[in-house]
């Protein structure tokens, strides 16, 4: 049975994962269509994400998982911002024009092999549901919210906080923060970047982030590099309409 500790750190994670899944196996949002059941269309994607965000906020707060954790080290700030911006430059990196021209036979082996679905080179994507023109600025924005300051944080101390160290034992506040072990430090790498569809700089992603965390003994550090990657990823989605990574 998961205990108190374990819950504070799992529950706001599995929820986010939950509310969706539970509304795309009720079919009710457009984007849960098939082509054998359609949408009820209860509500909207733009919408959804707008209330997982809410509702996860609010279980966070909470359940306070940062309790088992010391206060944020002001000296990691600045390192934290710039691996975050190092790891935005890195996710978008392989896909820009500029890889292309320099780089076109790695850029269309990238595109096919290290973004899911394999083996397929990725169709145009001009909109999203959380493109202005579809769902409006107010919802757009709330997804830019929710991507940065609420679920990169749960998902650090999900997967760095809590799984790093679970993946070894249960009683997983016994392990030192600081404690290198490898192969639970590369299983949450690799399940972290199959998460994303951009799975190998995803795998990359973990690797860096769950090192940084294990350097510097701060949640609060890691958590502020994985807030500004996707702060500054949302942005440059919106502005390029690079609707891919949304």
């Amino acid at each position: 049975m998961m205990n108190r500790a374990a819950a504070r750190h799992v529950v706001p994670f599995v929820l986010w994962l939950g509310i969706l899944l539970i509304a795309k196996a009720m079919h009710l949002s457009e984007s849960s269509a098939t082509e054998e059941i359609g949408s009820l269309n209860l509500i909207s994607d733009g919408s959804l994400y707008a209330l997982r965000t809410i509702v996860c906020t609010l279980i966070f707060i909470l359940l306070r998982p940062w309790k088992f954790y010391r206060p944020l080290e002001t000296k990691h700030i600045l390192p934290a911002l710039g691996l975050g911006l190092a790891i935005f430059v890195l996710w978008v990196g392989f896909e820009t024009e500029t890889f292309r021209k320099l780089a076109p036979a790695a850029a269309d082996f990238y595109q096919k092999w290290c973004v899911m679905p394999f083996g397929q080179m990725p169709e145009p994507i001009k909109y999203t549901p959380y493109a202005p023109v579809i769902c409006g600025w107010g919802l757009t924005l709330s997804r830019l919210v929710g991507s940065a300051f609420v679920i990169a944080i749960i998902e650090e101390f999900f997967w760095r906080g809590y799984l790093i160290r679970s993946a070894r034992t249960p009683d997983f506040l016994d392990i030192d923060i600081g404690e290198f072990h490898p192969v639970s430090f590369l299983i949450v790498a690799g399940v972290f970047g199959l998460e994303h569809a951009e799975w190998a700089v995803g795998a990359i992603t973990g690797l860096v982030y769950g090192y940084f965390y294990i350097r510097t003994r701060d949640i609060w550090a890691v958590s502020i590099a994985h807030v500004t990657t996707n702060l500054v990823l949302g942005i440059y989605v919106i502005a390029t309409g690079s609707w891919q990574y949304w």
